[in-house]
C-alpha cells in the first residue's frame, strides 16, 4: 500500500514526507483494518512534520482525522463492524484500569497511544484501529465533512467545555483556524457572544460571516469583558493577554499540543480568582 511517512522532521517546505510503499498491516486483538477514504490535515500534523513534537520513532505515518471502511477485523471484533463507515481520531488507544482512565480521564492515561504518532495514521490507503477507540460516521455526512470533526471538532468542543462556557456567556477565540472557526458555530447556537481576535483579515471577515459579535487583533480590547476565552494559536505570549480579556472569576483555556513558552505573569492578571488551565487530547 501507498503510505506518506516522515523518515526526518525538517521545514514544511522541505517536503520532508515522502510516498513510500509499505505493506499492508495485519489485525490483531480488537483491532480493525480500515480503508482509508480521507484524512484530515492538523496543525498537529505540522508540529510533527517539522519537529516541535517529537515521534517516539521513524518512520512516522502521520494523519487522525480519518473516514474509512472496515475491510478486516481481528480477534474479539464483531463481524458485524465489517463494511462500516467509521471515524478514527488522535486517541488510538488507554488503558483502561489507571487511575486517570476510572476518573474518565483517558484522554491523560500515561500508556495512552495517538494515531499519527506512536502508531501509523491516515496519510496512507489502509491504518489499523482499535475497534474500541473508532465512531460511526452518519450516512448523511460526506467524508469531507467528517474528517475535521474527528479533530478540529471534537477537541473544540472539549476546550469549550473546559473553559466552563456556560448559554448566553461572553468568549474570546483568540486565533481563528479549522477548530476556533467550528467553535465559534457551538457558542452561538449557546447564544454565546463571541469576540474573535485574529491578525488575518479573511478571517476576521470569516468570523463575522459566522456570528462573532466583534473582530480585532489580540492587541485590541474588545467592549466588554469576557466571561471565558480559549486559545487556538499555539503562542504563549497571549496568555498574558487573553488574562487581560477575561473579567475576575473567568476562565482562559489553552488548546494546543504544543506551544511556544509562556512570559512571566504579574500576579494581577490572575488575581481574582481567574482559572488557566489547558486542554489536552480528547476521551471517546
Amino acid at each position: 500500500m501507498r503510505a506518506m511517512q516522515l523518515n526526518a522532521s525538517g521545514p514544511a517546505e522541505s517536503l520532508p514526507l515522502r510516498l513510500q510503499e509499505v505493506e499492508i498491516p495485519e489485525p490483531g486483538e480488537n483491532q480493525v483494518l480500515i480503508q482509508v477514504r480521507c484524512c484530515g490535515v492538523c496543525h498537529t500534523d505540522l508540529h510533527l512534520v517539522e519537529g516541535e513534537l517529537i515521534p517516539p520513532q521513524y518512520p512516522l505515518t502521520p494523519g487522525h482525522q480519518v473516514v474509512g471502511l472496515v475491510v478486516k477485523a481481528g480477534a474479539g471484533v464483531e463481524k458485524s463492524f465489517l463494511g462500516q463507515r467509521v471515524g478514527v481520531y488522535w486517541l488510538h488507544s488507554a488503558c483502561g484500569h489507571c487511575e486517570c482512565c476510572r476518573r474518565g480521564l483517558e484522554n491523560l492515561c500515561p500508556t495512552a497511544l495517538f494515531t499519527g504518532y506512536q502508531v501509523p495514521g491516515g496519510y496512507a490507503d489502509f491504518l489499523l484501529a482499535d475497534a474500541r477507540f473508532m465512531v460511526p460516521i452518519p450516512d448523511n455526512m460526506i467524508d469531507e465533512q467528517a474528517a475535521p470533526l474527528l479533530c478540529a471538532g471534537i477537541i473544540g468542543y472539549r476546550a469549550l467545555k473546559l473553559s466552563d462556557l456556560k448559554p448566553g456567556e461572553r468568549l474570546g477565540l483568540f486565533g481563528f483556524g479549522a477548530s476556533a472557526h467550528l467553535a465559534l458555530q457551538v457558542a452561538r447556537h449557546w447564544k454565546c457572544e463571541v469576540s474573535v481576535f485574529t491578525r488575518s483579515k479573511a478571517h476576521q471577515q470569516h468570523a463575522l460571516e459566522l456570528g462573532a459579535g466583534w473582530v480585532g487583533t489580540a492587541e485590541q480590547t474588545p467592549p466588554n469583558l469576557l466571561d471565558r476565552a480559549i486559545l487556538f494559536a499555539p503562542a504563549g505570549e497571549l496568555v498574558p493577554q487573553a488574562l487581560r480579556a477575561v473579567r475576575p472569576g473567568g476562565t482562559v483555556a489553552i488548546n494546543a499540543v504544543h506551544m511556544s513558552p509562556i512570559p512571566a505573569l504579574p500576579y494581577a492578571l490572575i488575581y481574582g480568582e481567574r482559572t488557566l488551565r489547558s486542554v489536552a487530547n480528547v476521551t471517546r
